[in-house]
């Protein structure tokens, strides 16, 4: 600086003396940082020298820091975030060369210096993970993305070159360019506001799908696999249906009453990353609790003859109940039902012939239907929360990718094999039905893809497709919740 400036003061800078404003500026600022125990970590680790001052105002990168700050307006940011004016304004006071003693600039050096890294950190955390953690606001998001860690916010402190690294973190995905463009074209308040939510989407850090993965699109009722950029192949779906209006509120009565008359509904299918490992044909429904409180005693108390009618086993202590229609449900209070209901395989089973199976902590799984018209709604937002498809046979088939195993499957879904000379696997099952000396009894039966295939449950309003944005209804009000996440760096 004392070459750059020809001004010899800075020939005396003291440490000592520059160490005392540093900690006392550090701390004074501190307060509002996101990450304030990083960057002392930092200086402390380097003697609180101006490494940023020092390696980068003379050659202009901290200049190029501020042009990027100020046009992080393309992202949907507020530049004030980062306290760009100020910092624009101490570049300004130390490049007048005024100072009469080398003590007079600590103060500006110093502040310069830890209000460039924090905001440098900031805008680059911001564009490499996003504004929010969608976990910390999100009931059921159960995605992992990864969020900014201590040694790599170190790592970007110590950069080599503010400019190369300021150059790399830009989003290079073709989908949230196509969603920057109509941000930036776009002039209703409305369109842009999600423009930027999908944008923030697409900026958290989600697991590594790889090429060849399968998406559902819970606010497009889509399911599409991937392969690369193509498509493989696209379906409806149905998901779980939104929770009741007023849930929050509802749900503290309920915690206050204990009574299940209280309890608010919700059935939203929630977003997470798994991979479909397994199908299942002809499967059997482990009814869960609250369908069974909320429906299926209901049911029985309605009709003596709906759970045979309807091929629901019911157990108790795990031990089949002969006949569940001699139940007298007047003993029993729905909360504390002590029964477990199956329904048993077959076509009024309520997951239709094929369970596509993930691992998960929700109980979640992709099926069949015995109920078609669901797809020929709008808002397909109906089910309890499992992803029901519309074309489960072609899925299947996609899944397996192999034409032994897809006949064994349609045989045992009493279909034709596609390959004739697999005819006699279907003649021998025909035979084991019409058999009436023996009782057939059908059941599920376990196949396999080659490779699990990447599932990724997600939920973006507004897209990028064939050159043009994608724009679809906030089925589940997330738009709004996370706006209101988003409103402070607005």
């Amino acid at each position: 600086m004392a070459e750059h400036f020809n001004n010899k003061i800075y020939k005396d800078f003291d440490t000592v003396a520059y160490d005392s404003v540093f900690v006392k500026t550090i701390d004074s600022l501190s307060d509002n940082f996101i990450n304030p125990k990083t960057i002392k970590a930092f200086y402390a680790a380097n003697i609180n020298a101006p490494k940023l001052v020092t390696k980068f105002y003379v050659n202009g990168q901290l200049d190029s820091l501020t042009n990027y700050l100020e046009n992080s307006t393309a992202h949907g940011f507020n530049p004030k975030i980062f306290k760009t004016d100020e910092i624009k304004n101490l570049l300004q006071e130390l490049s007048t060369n005024k100072f009469k003693n080398v003590e007079e600039s600590y103060p500006i050096i110093a502040k310069l210096e830890i209000l460039s890294a924090n905001a440098y950190l900031n805008y680059s955390n911001f564009l490499k993970f996003g504004l929010v953690n969608p976990r910390n606001i999100f009931s059921r998001y159960y995605i992992r993305v990864k969020r900014p860690d201590s040694l790599g916010m170190t790592n970007l402190l110590g950069s080599v070159s503010l400019l190369d690294t300021l150059r790399a973190i830009q989003p290079k995905l073709a989908q949230y360019k196509g969603l920057q463009s109509a941000y930036l074209k776009a002039n209703s308040e409305a369109e842009k506001r999600t423009l930027l939510l999908n944008m923030e989407r697409f900026r958290w850090k989600m697991p590594e799908t790889g090429d060849n993965y399968i998406q559902v699109n819970i606010a497009d009722f889509k399911l599409t696999w991937f392969d690369k950029q193509d498509t493989v192949i696209s379906m409806k779906v149905c998901v779980g249906g939104k929770r009741e209006d007023g849930y929050e509120e509802k749900m503290k009565a309920f915690v206050k009453s204990g009574n299940l008359d209280d309890k608010p509904k919700n059935h939203e299918t929630p977003l997470l990353f798994s991979k479909i490992n397994s199908i299942q044909a002809n499967p059997i429904w482990n009814i869960p609790v609250s369908i069974a409180q909320s429906e299926i005693y209901w049911m029985a108390r309605k009709d003596r003859y709906y759970l045979s009618n309807s091929n629901i086993n019911v157990y108790y202590k795990d031990k089949l109940i002969g006949e569940p229609d001699t139940i007298n449900w007047n003993r029993y209070s729905r909360d504390k039902l002590p029964f477990k209901f199956k329904q048993g395989s077959g076509g009024g089973n309520a997951l239709g012939k094929f369970k596509f199976i993930f691992d998960n902590g929700s109980s979640i799984y992709l099926h069949d239907t015995n109920n078609k018209n669901g797809f020929n709604l709008n808002n397909r937002a109906i089910s309890h929360g499992c992803v029901r498809v519309e074309k489960p046979l072609e899925f299947a088939e996609k899944l397996l990718n192999d034409n032994y195993t897809y006949d064994k499957l349609r045989v045992e879904v009493d279909m034709l094999p596609v390959d004739t000379t697999h005819m006699n696997w279907y003649r021998k099952r025909m035979a084991k039905k019409a058999d009436t000396l023996k009782s057939f009894q059908l059941k599920p039966a376990w196949f396999g893809p080659k490779k699990a295939v990447p599932l990724l449950i997600t939920y973006f309003t507004a897209w990028a497709q064939n050159d043009k944005i994608e724009y679809r209804p906030d089925v589940y009000a997330m738009d709004e919740k996370l706006w209101t996440a988003m409103k402070k760096f607005r």
